[in-house]
């Protein structure tokens, strides 16, 4: 990787880390539905344009059944999700939670059809030691108020949603511009939620912090961090992109403690340990096989099989869209 690709890694890494800490602040002011539709709103008012000029909106045509179902398992249902788990427990632990989407990918295969998706040997292996990392994280963490469980359930069911959404374009959407799912899938997210966002709108004016944090998400956690994601893949190609999954919880994390003074005990560190290894047995083998059959780089935990690197950069210097074989399930919290 050279000297851009590292600081883009570094710049998206921050991005898709700190959501959960402004996720945080934002719901002390503001409810979950009104948070999510303002992030998904500002976000699609940047995106939208970027994408319709580029081309990338033409893709879509007879896609409409594939981005209405990847809109609720992607966008709508997540974010809800994280949004209302942190209300019970801390953003840190929600990091960590989220981050058990490899493993969940695994344990959807399993239901799979396809071959590749076979979960056996060093894979089945990885299931297993994944599983234990997330009972670790979830069972012994004490974090988070009386409806701790609660939280906990609902941010699984995030991880779940985006896991499925991964599998989801993988099968119905790997031969479209990404840029053009992500500002089709936050704009249709923002339209179908922003009835409910009206009336669950703040009586009073919202404090700064709240305010702040929802431009935040919506301008640099959001649009910005696809943005600069789609230039990482032209840069260093999707195998080495992919390495921010490992990186945004950590730093997601630390921000937790050290900004909001989050309790982070030792427990749930050594299964966060565990969920991250098990995740990397349970996915490297079908993204080498996959790399292998088709001669290109892929992100198993996020389904991003990227073209050339050249390929990728052209398009994106011509406007952001990248060429159809680059896939996109991205898991931005």
């Amino acid at each position: 990787m050279n000297r851009r690709a590292w600081l883009l890694f570094a710049l998206v890494s921050v991005l898709w880390g700190i959501p959960y800490l402004f996720i945080k602040i934002a719901v002390q002011d503001l409810t979950p539905p009104v948070v999510v539709v303002a992030r998904t709103g500002i976000a699609a008012a940047i995106l939208l344009p970027v994408a319709w000029r580029s081309g990338a909106l033409r893709a879509l045509r007879g896609r409409a059944r594939s981005i209405v179902l990847l809109t609720f398992t992607h966008i709508t249902g997540p974010f809800l999700l994280i949004t209302y788990g942190e209300t019970h427990i801390p953003s840190s632990l929600t990091a960590l939670l989220i981050a058990t989407q490899p493993v969940l990918i695994a344990l959807l295969a399993l239901r799979s059809g396809d071959a590749s998706e076979t979960v056996r040997g060093s894979r089945a292996v990885g299931l297993g030691v994944g599983l234990v990392g997330v009972a670790a994280v979830v069972g012994i963490d004490p974090s988070g108020d009386r409806h701790r469980w609660l939280g906990v359930g609902l941010v699984l069911l995030a991880a779940l949603g985006y896991s499925a959404a991964a599998l989801l374009v993988k099968n119905r959407l790997s031969d479209v511009p990404p840029l053009g799912v992500v500002a089709s899938t936050m704009t249709l997210n923002t339209v179908v939620l922003l009835p409910v966002a009206l009336l669950m709108a703040p009586t009073r004016l919202p404090s700064a912090s709240a305010v702040g944090s929802v431009a935040v998400l919506g301008v640099l956690c959001t649009a910005t961090a696809f943005l600069a994601y789609y230039r990482l893949i032209a840069e260093a190609g999707a195998g080495r992109a992919s390495l921010i999954n490992y990186a945004d919880p950590v730093i997601a994390v630390l921000l937790g403690v050290a900004l909001l003074h989050e309790a982070l005990h030792w427990t749930a560190v050594g299964g966060f340990g565990l969920v991250l290894f098990g995740g990397w047995l349970a996915t490297r083998r079908r993204a080498a096989e996959a790399e292998a059959a088709a001669g290109t780089e892929v992100v198993a935990d996020r389904g991003v099989p990227a073209g050339t690197g050249a390929g990728v950069e052209a398009a994106v210097d011509a406007g952001g869209a990248e060429p159809a074989s680059v896939q996109l399930a991205c898991t931005t919290p």
